[in-house]
């Protein structure tokens, strides 16, 4: 969607700061030995505190409130009887809407502890919150929104890592996905759609300790690399503007 005035500010806003306290809410829960269930129920309680209400869910009869992936699940993981264990990675993707506005956030975190590949999971983490940045930057009215990916990719490479090619950000506002498209984490340079003023993106990042391209596994939901690769992701909502990119879900 387009911004196109005030109401659609305070909309985007109120939903925006929704979704950011349900992942923060459900990070700062994450302890070793609960089931990624009992983390997806705290996030539920943040979103009906606030009157909001699952997009997956809304949109899709995801069968969970929020999205919950470990390791080498790069994304849609179905919270369930799953126990996180020291040293995993653990990724939270909370989307939602209320009065007919949506924004989607994701994070992803380390387990403390002496698990498998700690420091490998921590630079992994760490690039994929930087490349958000550096490509939340590039969110400027008239650019060439393949730039958004030319930063991801260019941080994932300087880093060591690589960026899951078939997973992208996307537009969303009225609807959890909607135009410009998909957002992709590399620079498409047949893609020469611009950016314009007051559009609403979810800019992801998916970065990879390998594999390039993620499969869909038989229920249909969990997205995983086909070769145990390691995924962080990271996502923040969008407004481009022409005073600089506002981030609704600080």
């Amino acid at each position: 969607m387009t911004v196109e005035n005030e109401k659609d500010w305070a909309g985007l806003r109120r939903i925006g700061r929704i979704v950011a306290m349900a992942r923060d809410s459900m990070l700062r829960s994450v302890r070793p030995g609960m089931t990624t269930a009992e983390l997806d129920a705290i996030g539920e309680s943040v979103l009906k505190e606030h009157g909001a209400v699952s997009a997956p869910r809304k949109t899709y009869n995801f069968p969970g409130v929020t999205c919950i992936s470990l390791n080498d699940v790069a994304a849609h993981g179905i919270p369930g009887r799953r126990k996180i264990r020291t040293g995993d990675m653990v990724n939270v993707d909370v989307s939602a809407e209320l009065d007919g506005y949506y924004a989607d956030t994701g994070a992803t975190i380390v387990v403390e502890g002496n698990g498998l590949n700690t420091e490998l999971k921590r630079r992994l983490v760490d690039s994929s919150r930087t490349a958000l940045d550096l490509a939340i930057a590039e969110a400027k009215p008239g650019a060439k929104l393949n730039r958004i990916g030319k930063a991801i990719e260019r941080e994932a490479r300087r880093s060591g890592f690589t960026v899951i090619r078939n997973l992208a950000g996307h537009g969303v506002g009225r609807k959890l996905h909607e135009e410009p498209g998909d957002i992709v984490n590399f620079e498409n340079k047949k893609d020469g759609r611009l950016l314009q003023n007051g559009v609403v993106v979810a800019i992801e990042t998916f970065l990879s300790t390998g594999a390039e391209y993620v499969l869909e596994e038989q229920d249909g939901w969990t997205i995983r690399t086909p070769d145990g690769s390691l995924v962080a992701q990271f996502e923040h909502t969008v407004v481009v503007t022409s005073e600089g990119p506002v981030v609704l879900t600080v």
